[in-house]
């Protein structure tokens, strides 16, 4: 790694510290700065704002997820346990971020924002989590529906977003609603894939994958 590399790593550790022990609106550039040990210019050369040091949180959260993810679906070939384990890896490795969690919704959702999960900025990101729920589904036995597959993973990610935004809101101890959220909704999940040969049902999850591809284009 060279200097500047190491210099760039030490401000988004310093940062992402600091976001978790003082929260996001208390962390400005210029304490980051300070705390790393370098000017404030040079803090700025590495990181333009705090929206993208965000985004840089938002890549290690995604690269955590992966590592965590992937080592409890070793436990399990069932594709509901296999999505609740990634789920909940997913809870675990934001869980430090929880406090500053309105405050990354915020930044978020601006269309423009480098760390909108939908913009293309964030497509090294979002492709990483899209990853996590393509291993979840590629490896459950059995398969899910054939005709679901390949949009499955997607999907899944999206239920993940709105899990996530409901997290963000959750001042359960420990988001514990969230948890039971989660633990509820994996088997609704799995029962609506298990009807995917039945004609009417089947009728349905057809017009459902039309209009998710449709959106997408």
């Amino acid at each position: 790694m060279t200097k500047s590399e190491q210099t760039r790593q030490l401000v988004a550790d310093v940062a992402l510290r600091m976001f978790r022990e003082i929260g996001f609106a208390k962390t400005t550039m210029r304490a980051i700065a300070a705390e790393a040990g370098i000017s404030v210019g040079n803090a700025y050369y590495y990181f333009a704002s705090k929206d993208d040091l965000v985004h840089e949180l938002y890549v290690q959260v995604q690269a955590e997820h992966a590592a965590e993810a992937g080592a409890t679906l070793k436990d399990s070939t069932d594709l509901s346990a296999r999505l609740k384990a990634v789920l909940h890896t997913g809870l675990d490795v934001m869980a430090p971020y929880h406090r500053f969690g309105a405050d990354f919704v915020a930044t978020a959702i601006r269309p423009t924002s480098p760390v909108n999960p939908f913009a293309a900025g964030s497509t090294a990101a979002r492709e990483a989590s899209l990853a996590i729920f393509r291993t979840a589904v590629e490896g459950a036995k059995p398969a899910a529906p054939k005709k679901l597959r390949a949009d499955l993973p997607e999907l899944l990610w999206l239920f993940y977003m709105g899990i996530t935004l409901f997290w963000v809101y959750d001042t359960s101890e420990g988001q514990q609603r969230t948890r039971r959220l989660v633990d509820g909704a994996v088997p609704l999940i799995a029962r609506g894939l298990s009807l995917a040969r039945v004609p009417g049902v089947s009728k349905i999850q057809d017009d459902v994958l039309s209009l998710s591809r449709s959106i997408r284009n």
